[in-house]
């Protein structure tokens, strides 16, 4: 061996000496490697509890009733009678159609009555006179029939005239073509002059606006979903299914006055895969316009045992979503959860959680599973723990996702 290998080998001696030293000097004396002190981390410590449920979706007002103004004869419009867009009151008249021709028909109907009555008169005269006649074999038996007949036949020509009065009378009458409810009359679809064939012509429509209706739909699966959560005991319904009903419009402004839901049709609809829902709000100052895209929202329903976690505190995994709770030998364990509706900052836990389970909502970031953890401060019970909760929200305006 040189002189040159021994220098070498005593020089990389001495590095390793020199670190070696440095690595001991950096630990305090007594210490063990590994040894930190476990994160520190914040919970909740979950309880079931009763929560409201409100269900929202998208709806269009529309008239509580929405009638079709049409004459019911034909003849030349003569007057518009109704101011356009304007309310009008059941009875009042909308349009006139020039009644001549039936006041015409009308006195010749009046006419014919009077020729029938007389002589329905003078075949009773006739078979008054015949029938001592015939008592006293003056006339034979044919021509007393004969009268008796003509008795007959003259009563049945009055009964068809006096008809024929009251279809003249009645065509006369439709000449003044009336509103039917109560409402807001839109505009005129036939102009003065105009002729009109009958009731085929449609002239205005007239929407009673109070009370209005809101139509709305439920998608299948949602339908489905909520009779299971009602089966399973995770959602109770209001009684009869009377549900309270408010409206938001499309200013954002929510609609003062609430109404009730007040028909569920039973069939879905092959175009849209939703069955049809109506609400019916009061609405006796005119807020409310027919055609109004609004939000629906329902409410009346219950949650009993619900549990509430935090949104922040849902983490999503290969498996799905879970959280981190702390478990009796103070480690976090993570849980697997099914999540249902959420409102605000929480989400409803369907599944995966029981009362009492001390659930990490911050300092996640931190841990991973079987790390020992240290709880900081008190633990918050029930809702404190989801402070800010509103009424769960169902529908389209739910997220897709939890918090990753």
């Amino acid at each position: 061996m040189t002189s040159r290998d021994l220098s070498a080998r005593a020089a990389a001696l001495l590095s390793f000496t020199a670190l070696a030293l440095m690595l001991s000097g950096c630990k305090p004396a007594g210490s063990a490697p590994g040894d930190r002190p476990p994160p520190e981390v914040a919970v909740v410590t979950v309880q079931p509890q009763s929560i409201p449920a409100t269900f929202e979706y998208v709806g269009q007002t529309v008239g509580s009733r929405e009638v079709e103004v049409r004459a019911r004869v034909a003849g030349i419009l003569q007057k518009r009678n109704y101011r356009e867009g304007g309310s009008v009151k059941a009875g009042e008249s909308l349009f006139t159609i020039d009644p001549a021709p039936f006041q015409t028909a009308l006195a010749k109907a009046e006419a014919d009555v009077a020729s029938s009555e007389a002589r329905l008169a003078q075949a009773k005269r006739n078979a008054a006179r015949l029938k001592p006649l015939l008592e006293a074999k003056a006339v034979s038996q044919k021509e007393y029939d004969d009268a008796a007949s003509a008795e007959q036949v003259a009563e049945a020509d009055l009964k068809s005239a006096r008809a024929k009065l009251d279809e003249a009378k009645l065509n006369l009458g439709y000449t003044r073509v009336e509103a039917p409810v109560y409402g807001i009359a839109s505009r005129a679809l036939r102009s003065e002059g105009s002729y009109v064939s009958g009731p085929d012509v449609l002239l205005t429509t007239v929407s009673q606006i109070d009370p209005m209706y809101v139509l709305f739909g439920v998608s299948d699966s949602e339908r489905l979903k909520l009779n299971s959560d009602v089966r399973a005991g995770r959602l109770t319904l209001p009684r009869d299914g009377q549900f309270e009903v408010t409206v938001k419009l499309s200013d954002g402004s929510v609609y003062a006055r609430p109404g009730r839901l007040n028909f569920s049709d039973v069939r879905i609809s092959g175009a849209t895969a939703t069955s049809e829902a109506r609400a019916e709000l009061p609405n006796p100052s005119g807020q409310l316009h027919p055609g109004e895209f609004v939000r629906v929202s329902l409410k009346g329903a219950q949650r009993p045992n619900a549990i509430l976690v935090p949104q922040r505190a849902v983490l999503e995994g290969p498996k799905g979503k879970f959280v981190y709770v702390v478990n009796a030998e103070g480690k976090a364990e993570p849980r697997s959860v099914e999540l249902g509706d959420w409102s605000a900052d929480t989400w409803i836990v369907t599944s995966g959680l029981a009362g009492g389970d001390r659930v990490i909502v911050d300092g996640v970031m931190k841990i991973g599973p079987g790390t020992p953890v240290k709880v900081a401060g008190p633990q918050p019970q029930g809702a404190d723990a989801a402070r800010g909760h509103g009424e769960p929200k169902a529908g389209p305006a739910a997220p897709a996702a939890a918090n990753k």
